[in-house]
């Protein structure tokens, strides 16, 4: 497993496709080991890095993940194979905000897709969580952009990172959630019903 990992994190590099950060999704895995996660569901799979590392967590954590680049999406079925993991973790080839998901219910949505759809993504699948349930979000720094938006030169970045403080104002604004930032990796934002603070074990 950790030679696949490896070989995954080399590919990653190689081919420019973005992974999530080792802290970040090390932070996560000590989430759902110290809250009992059982059913996670990504947007955004990529190479399945991150679902596997999630799964991997205890041999009852099920995954299901979307991706919507189809290139993305066979280099994921490919890994998850590899790992023996195909029953634990389903791959859903679609646009996350196409898929239907009626009758599912989460204890763990992890937002790590198009960063220009995070409001859009919160909004659409907050109802499918669980009661006591989190939403964790990716990259809420982008690079440290988001801090130093004076050193951006692409529009195209610019009107990224204007949608990523745009998502942090909706999550700081929101009256139903609490939502804790952590300076971790390119940033996490830990997301839960107000009525859920019971919730002690994120930090």
């Amino acid at each position: 497993m950790k030679d696949l990992i490896k070989d995954m994190e080399r590919y990653a590099e190689v081919n420019n496709v973005p992974i999530i950060e080792r802290d970040s999704i090390e932070f996560i895995r000590k989430y759902i080991e110290l809250n009992n996660v059982k059913k996670i569901l990504e947007l955004g799979t990529a190479i399945g890095y991150s679902a596997i590392l999630m799964a991997t967590v205890s041999d009852d954590v099920e995954v299901t993940t979307i991706e919507r680049d189809d290139k993305k999406y066979r280099e994921a079925v490919k890994n998850v194979n590899a790992c023996g993991l195909d029953k634990r973790i389903e791959i859903v080839f679609n646009d996350a905000l196409d898929v239907n998901l009626a009758g599912h219910k989460y204890d763990l949505i992890f937002i790590d897709a198009a960063k220009g759809q995070y409001i859009k993504f919160f909004e659409k699948f907050e109802n499918y969580l669980n009661p006591g349930g989190v939403i964790i979000t990716d990259n809420i720094k982008f690079h440290g952009l988001v801090e130093n938006k004076d050193k951006i030169e692409s529009k195209n970045v610019l009107g990224l990172v204007t949608k990523i403080e745009k998502y942090i104002e909706f999550l700081k604004e929101n009256d139903e959630y609490t939502t804790k930032f952590y300076d971790i990796g390119d940033g996490l934002s830990v997301s839960f019903r107000k009525n859920d603070e019971k919730i002690k074990n994120i930090d």
